[in-house]
């Protein structure tokens, strides 16, 4: 087992005072990293991982119970991506620019997409794929902690 640390710094000079901050959060009993760099096609949608309940039902299957980190980042130095997060029922898209990342904590109870601007905070659902379809040739990479 090992410990996984995850830092998150923001920093910028503001009329010469240095704004932001640095966080730090250490997740133990690590067991498994998938990890890997994947050139993504020019339209085509390429599943980045997969999740359920076991972790052989796919070359990239992971088993969604023990996730306990998940970064996508968009390895282009110029062109964006749209990112699918897609559950069994609904999905949200976020919009990754060149150099950008969409960090999940999780992959069971960890996503609700709604159809209207009044947030219901309701039962959140598993993830059970990411999904890129850029509109350029781009690397994306992809990095899963699970126990």
């Amino acid at each position: 087992m090992a410990d996984l640390t995850t830092t998150l710094t923001e920093s910028v000079v503001l009329n010469g005072a240095v704004r932001g901050s640095t966080n730090t959060v250490t997740t133990t009993g690590i067991n498994n990293a998938f990890e890997r760099i994947v050139t993504c096609t020019t339209g085509q949608t390429t599943h980045l991982a997969t999740f359920n309940t076991n972790s052989y039902g796919s070359a990239v299957q992971i088993d969604k119970e023990d996730v306990r980190y998940i970064r996508v980042t968009n390895l282009d130095a110029t062109n964006s991506l749209e990112l699918a997060v897609v559950g069994a029922a609904t999905l949200y898209q976020v919009l990754l620019k060149a150099g950008q990342s969409h960090i999940l904590c999780a992959a069971e109870d960890v996503m609700l997409a709604e159809a209207d601007t009044s947030p219901s905070f309701g039962t959140m659902a598993d993830l059970t794929s990411l999904q890129v379809s850029p509109a350029a040739t781009l690397d994306v990479e992809i990095f899963v902690a699970s126990v």
